[in-house]
């Protein structure tokens, strides 16, 4: 069992309800990342589904409320399984209040035509890399606790806040501890990078998500632990919100997921 794993686990306290436990070593400033709560929500939808042929293929959470750590619930709903689908939704619970609410479809393989346009940037390789994505040279209360729990080399993109020409960013990622790549942990790989925005603006600005859509495009292969590469883009910030598009890749080429995110933007001054 890792960190991961024992952060992100959920347990069945009756049919449809699920305690968890929030650990602050997911949080960045004064709150939980979103990929660690997505991916908390992930194994509790998972398991509810009970049926290893069944991948989840859509997954949306919109965040509503700050979470705290500590215990949380979690109720899901499954809304309709059919011969092939079953689509849930989930809210997770603390003292009350909704922190979250999620959709999600979960599939076997269907037939169909298969084809991809999408090509993964060529970057080096992460071995040859050294650069961090946070400076670790900054004293330890200025780096957000979830940093320490991946390991991570910038291998796209400007460096944030340096006003490049364009909202393009990413590079390889893993736990800090090794383990298999899942459905859980692609979820989290989907918010757990810089977001792109930082890397075309000049000055320090936060951002707080509103929606995390992730789509599982494929399976990765049987214990799968190597690195993966994260690609994520802005193509517009408008009236106080940007969105995210991001990919994530196997090493050798493999699309496992995509996302898209919608975050308010707030100032940090």
């Amino acid at each position: 069992m890792t960190r991961f794993d024992t952060d992100t686990a959920v347990t069945l306290l009756e049919p449809g309800r699920y305690a968890a436990t929030l650990d602050d070593g997911w949080w960045i400033s004064t709150g939980p990342n979103g990929g660690y709560l997505a991916a908390v929500l992930m194994n509790a939808l998972t398991h509810a589904v009970d049926d290893p042929e069944r991948t989840c293929r859509s997954f949306t959470v919109h965040f509503l409320s700050r979470a705290v750590a500590g215990a949380a619930t979690i109720e899901v709903v499954v809304e309709r399984s059919g011969r092939s689908m079953t689509s849930l939704s989930a809210h997770l619970m603390q003292d009350g209040r909704v922190i979250a609410t999620v959709l999600s479809a979960f599939s076997t393989s269907r037939p169909g035509p298969g084809f991809t346009d999408l090509v993964m940037p060529v970057v080096t390789p992460p071995e040859e890399l050294d650069l961090p994505v946070f400076d670790t040279s900054l004293p330890a209360t200025a780096i957000p606790a979830m940093v320490h729990r991946y390991d991570q080399r910038w291998a796209l993109g400007h460096r944030p806040f340096t006003g490049g020409d364009e909202a393009h960013i990413g590079g390889w990622i893993r736990l800090s501890e090794m383990r298999p790549v899942n459905e859980a942990l692609l979820a989290a790989y989907t918010d757990a990078w810089m977001p792109a925005i930082f890397s075309r603006l000049a000055g320090a600005w936060g951002i707080t998500t509103v929606d995390l859509t992730v789509h599982i495009r494929s399976t990765p292969p049987p214990g799968y632990e190597d690195w993966c590469l994260v690609h994520f883009r802005s193509a517009l910030s408008a009236d106080g919100f940007c969105e995210e598009d991001g990919e994530i890749w196997t090493r050798d080429g493999q699309l496992l997921a995509q996302s898209r995110q919608l975050a308010a933007i707030v100032s940090v001054r």
